[in-house]
């Protein structure tokens, strides 16, 4: 099937794009199903089973009950630009080495 895209406007574009993002899911889906199911059948030929090793990853490929870490909350703001902010950790940003100031002018 070939399909002009020039000749598309943008409703069309979108809808095709839609269509993509939707097969693009589906096929992800069904190639983590086949991933799951061959590693199950290879933990079964050595007498194990997935829990046994330790595999606890959900549909999001995520383990079961894995938190993302926690952030880190802000210790420094911008005065100039409230918006920014460092938690303290990390590179110094470039409104913390252009002030030239000690820290504590910029504590929350």
């Amino acid at each position: 099937m070939k399909i002009d895209l020039e000749k598309m406007n943008r409703d069309q574009l979108m809808e095709l794009r839609d269509k993509v993002d939707t097969a693009m899911e589906t096929l992800a889906e069904r190639e983590l199903e086949a991933a799951r199911t061959a590693a199950e059948e290879a933990a079964a030929k050595h007498g194990f089973t997935l829990a046994e090793l330790g595999v606890t990853a959900g549909k999001n490929g995520r383990k079961r009950g894995a938190k993302s870490a926690p952030k880190n909350p802000p210790k420094y703001r911008n005065p100039d630009n409230p918006a920014q902010t460092w938690s303290g950790r990390g590179r110094r940003p470039d409104w913390i080495k252009a002030a030239g100031e000690d820290l504590s002018a910029f504590e929350i």
